[in-house]
């Protein structure tokens, strides 16, 4: 007997857009949720990334961001538009927007409003700034997130260059969607045990700011301050970075004391450890920085395959530097299923990467390619019984 997805039955109506929220609702579908994604006119700012090889908008950060949910356009400044959208509402277990209170409010759908027509809703909303402080209301994007959590500090920490700079990646973005993801779990557990649903709010500020205090707040978290700058030097070390080989960079995790000893040892460098700054446990200790820069006097003795294998062999971890798009042909990554080849139905074969977990319970499922701008539009306003289709924001 086929075992149900783990969130079949649940139906989440979707009016995020960009990285946030729908990275929170893509995996949501992933885990089988009914998401239907609601597109304002222009579409979602993240079909104009990348370049797509058929049809303009179906970006690869869209069809990333977006699989597994049904895509509807109707304009909800018509009467069938926005009846349709209370009938959805009203058949949904969630609903989850990154709408400026003001904004949302303008368009009818404020928690009261929405609470009107679904009791046991819940509504979660993606914002930028807990509405509590005095930031609420204003707008968030990645790189505000970054700088104003500490994140852009960071670097210059580690390298010298004064100047604050952004992680090439949208992180903020993606840890905030993760709050959301388990924000929305955490609630419908709560619904499934009193009947009651609420309003949820996730800010991108908070959740970074408690991201990266876990390591960073360090010794900034006691009253006095025990150090200063009080960070987590060990990821601050300029020397603890990816090392050449003899053709290309690999990066060493040594940290274990035997693990260090082991790597010096099998390397063909046992000398090192006689050295006064490393003849010990504790001198080890307080010279790590040494020892890392010994390690990168050494490391262009040897290719990095040759370098695996001897760390494979005296248990070091050690792994070569990969660029992003060599993720793609990873062995690892190939084996687990965590990236495959599909084809999509009108923008040719594409490469998916899906969820990292798995459920022993649940087997994997294939869930649907990413939409195109409103492709659900009428089959959904069928099936809430609607007798005259919303027309399309776009149409």
């Amino acid at each position: 007997m086929t075992r149900q997805a783990l969130l079949e039955g649940i139906r989440i109506a979707d009016l995020t857009s960009v990285f946030f929220g729908p990275y929170c609702t893509a995996t949501l579908a992933d885990l089988g949720a009914d998401v239907v994604k609601l597109e304002p006119a222009e579409g979602d700012t993240s079909r104009l990334v990348g370049n797509p090889p058929v049809t303009p908008g179906m970006g690869p950060v869209y069809l990333r961001l977006n699989r597994g949910k049904r895509s509807v356009d109707w304009d909800l400044k018509t009467d069938a538009g926005r009846e349709a959208m209370r009938r959805l509402l009203a058949v949904s277990d969630v609903f989850i927007h990154n709408i400026r209170s003001d904004a949302i409010e303008r368009a009818g759908l404020s928690y009261e409003e929405v609470r009107a027509i679904r009791p046991d809703i819940v509504y979660v909303h993606c914002t930028g700034f807990d509405e509590t402080g005095p930031f609420a209301g204003l707008q968030a994007y990645d790189d505000i997130i970054q700088a104003s959590t500490g994140m852009a500090q960071l670097l210059p920490m580690v390298d010298g260059n004064e100047r604050p700079r952004f992680l090439p990646a949208a992180i903020a973005d993606k840890v905030s969607g993760l709050h959301a993801v388990y924000a929305v779990l955490a609630a419908i557990i709560h619904r499934m045990r009193t009947g009651e649903g609420q309003r949820v709010e996730v800010p991108m500020f908070e959740s970074m700011a408690s991201f990266n205090t876990v390591e960073h707040l360090c010794d900034n978290s006691w009253r006095p301050p025990t150090a200063s700058p009080g960070y987590y030097q060990r990821q601050l070390d300029p020397t603890r970075q990816p090392m050449r080989t003899k053709d290309g960079w690999i990066a060493f995790a040594p940290y274990l004391d035997e693990r260090w000893v082991r790597f010096f040892k099998a390397a063909g460098h046992g000398h090192v450890l006689d050295e006064p700054r490393f003849k010990d446990k504790p001198t080890r200790r307080a010279n790590m920085s040494q020892m890392f820069e010994v390690m990168a006097a050494i490391a262009p003795e040897r290719t990095t395959d040759e370098w695996l294998a001897l760390c494979k062999e005296a248990h070091v971890p050690a792994m070569r530097v990969n660029r992003i798009d060599e993720l793609v042909d990873n062995p690892q990554l190939r084996a687990s299923g965590l990236v495959r080849e599909r084809e999509h139905p009108t923008e040719g074969r594409y490469v998916e990467v899906g969820q990292p977990v798995r459920f022993s319970a649940v087997p994997a499922r294939e869930v649907r390619h990413a939409a195109r701008q409103g492709e659900h539009s009428e089959e959904v306003a069928r099936e809430l019984g609607m007798e005259e289709v919303p027309r399309g924001t776009a149409g």
